[in-house]
């Protein structure tokens, strides 16, 4: 079970239940994984993500939720594609970053657009 007043979030991928928490490692595990020079960059990268970037943020908050994944073991986890999206934006969204304002709906959110439901399995 996750606690969200905590920041974390669920993932389940092959019949496993996964917490994912954005902790300050984990976020400098993701500005590095992608390049980037700050948090102000992450959201505007995300909204733009490839599923390689997907995996680099996955892996480092689930390594934040105490699960020592890899960004290779990330693509290989057997999940729909829409949950695991779901679950790195609520990690954002229960540690107070990119909560859309009311006028800004799902835009002010990391991954804006909609998923489908296509598995992230190798």
């Amino acid at each position: 079970m996750v606690n969200k007043i905590r920041g974390e979030a669920a993932l389940k991928a092959g019949g496993r239940q996964y917490r994912l928490l954005l902790t300050l490692g984990a976020l400098a595990e993701i500005e590095s994984g992608l390049g980037l020079e700050d948090l102000a960059g992450v959201a505007a990268r995300l909204k733009q993500a490839r599923a390689g970037d997907l995996a680099i943020v996955a892996a480092a908050l689930l390594r934040g939720g105490g699960h020592d994944l890899c960004p290779a073991e990330v693509l290989r986890l057997e999940c729909d594609l829409g949950e695991l999206v779901s679950a790195v934006t609520a990690a954002f969204e229960n540690a107070g970053l990119a909560a859309p304002t009311a006028a800004e709906g799902r835009e002010g959110r990391p991954f804006a657009g909609s998923a489908s439901s296509a598995s992230v399995s190798a």
